[in-house]
């Protein structure tokens, strides 16, 4: 199906209400970090308070979103972004405030709009016909990157030109206005949990563990790829400035491999591309660490980009194959927290391992992490695939066997 499928105004509303509800997202690390960096020790600090956010993001998920209700998400979403326009807007307005406080601030601005990014997903969904489900979630990730893209030059052109508070006092303006802009789109989505069979939220969001680890794993890549590289090229002898137009050529072609998955439909099952698209991907980010040569870093980083948006596409595909409707959102949420923590582990592991070897090193032990988990998730999905299909040949070969007692709405016996 064409993308003009989605050229609807509930559509396009939501795109304006996501977009609101994203920038604050896209910002609040780079912004965290400039609020405080001229206070003494500002820089510690301020990766401190990135990183009580991005904590506060992974909690939030978690526990936020198996708690929505589909059919009335808005209440839900409304509450998250509310709170999380009041804490960004007491960050920005408290910014020579305790760390302590900062730091609460901080966390409720990661924790309260974290699961809005599942339930804005599982709406967009809702609004649009199955057969261009893939369409939509291309647009989505098409909008993500180029906000992702975005962000970093918005909050230092506003921080450094006009003042380091003022990207927290937007993140909170357009917080506030996702809040508002809800009440234009449908309260929720239909969905009803007897489509669970009985079984639990959190023992149908277990099962489908293998799409989290995978995604995780394609996150650990993106992390080697954003935060090793200024060190990768001074290590290479290539100068560090190059970083930011590799990074941008990244997100590009992110953003344009985004477009392409979703003209066509692709051979395989969505479970079979995420995982081959997956080691593709970890072979281009260790050829950028392998191959001492701008040019061939260039090219590498270009097609792990394209193949990222592939793998993370592939990856809410799938999720939706393993998930029933009433468990997608919470699904959705808990997946964001999975790749949140993937980011961390692997930025952390960077770290460690930069400190006792190069940079190149660091970016191939984190592919052999990726490659790790990859494996892990491709021999747990096979497993529940072959679970669903022995469940599925049981149910087919089980005989009708009428009841031997009539029940009461029976009638009486003939």
């Amino acid at each position: 199906m064409s993308y003009r499928a989605l050229a609807t105004k509930p559509v396009l509303t939501w795109a304006v209400v996501t977009t609101a509800a994203r920038v604050p997202v896209a910002m609040a690390p780079l912004a965290l970090v400039l609020l405080v960096r001229e206070r003494p020790g500002g820089y510690t600090l301020g990766a401190a308070l990135a990183a009580v956010y991005v904590v506060g993001e992974v909690v939030g998920a978690i526990t936020l979103g198996p708690r929505m209700a589909p059919e009335r998400a808005r209440r839900a979403l409304a509450g998250g972004l509310g709170v999380g326009a009041g804490a960004f807007g007491a960050v920005g307005l408290l910014p020579h405030a305790d760390p302590v406080v900062l730091g609460a601030f901080a966390a409720l601005a990661g924790a309260a709009p974290a699961a809005a990014t599942g339930g804005l997903r599982a709406l967009l969904t809702s609004l649009v016909p199955e057969r261009a489900v893939t369409q939509a979630l291309s647009a989505e990730s098409i909008l993500t990157y180029v906000l992702w893209a975005a962000a970093p030059a918005l909050t230092t052109g506003l921080a450094l030109g006009v003042g380091p508070h003022m990207p927290l006092l937007l993140a909170a303006v357009l917080m506030a206005a996702a809040t508002a802009g809800l009440w234009a789109l449908p309260a929720g989505w239909p969905a009803d949990d007897t489509d669970r069979k009985g079984v639990s939220m959190a023992r149908t969001l277990a099962a489908a563990w293998p799409v989290y680890v995978s995604g995780a794993a394609a996150l650990g890549l993106l992390a080697l790829a954003e935060l090793v590289l200024p060190a990768l090229l001074e290590q290479r002898g290539i100068a560090v400035g190059w970083a930011g137009p590799l990074l941008a050529g990244y997100s590009v072609a992110s953003a344009l491999g985004a477009y392409l998955y979703g003209l066509r439909t692709w051979p395989g099952r969505p479970e079979t591309q995420g995982q081959v698209l997956l080691v593709a991907f970890a072979a281009c980010v260790a050829l950028s660490a392998a191959v001492p040569v701008l040019g061939v870093i260039a090219m590498g980083l270009l097609a792990a980009g394209l193949l990222n948006s592939w793998v993370q596409l592939a990856r809410n595909l799938s999720l939706r194959n393993a998930l029933p409707a009433s468990a997608l959102a919470a699904g959705y949420s808990v997946s964001y927290a999975a790749v949140s923590a993937g980011y961390a582990t692997s930025a952390t592991l960077s770290g460690v391992v930069q400190s006792v070897a190069a940079p190149s090193t660091a970016v191939l032990c984190g592919v052999g992490l990726c490659l790790v988990l990859a494996t892990v998730s491709t021999v747990g999905e096979r497993r529940s695939a072959r679970r669903r299909a022995l469940r599925s040949s049981c149910s087919a070969s089980l005989p009708f066997r009428p009841s031997a007692r009539p029940r009461p709405s029976d009638g009486p016996s003939a």
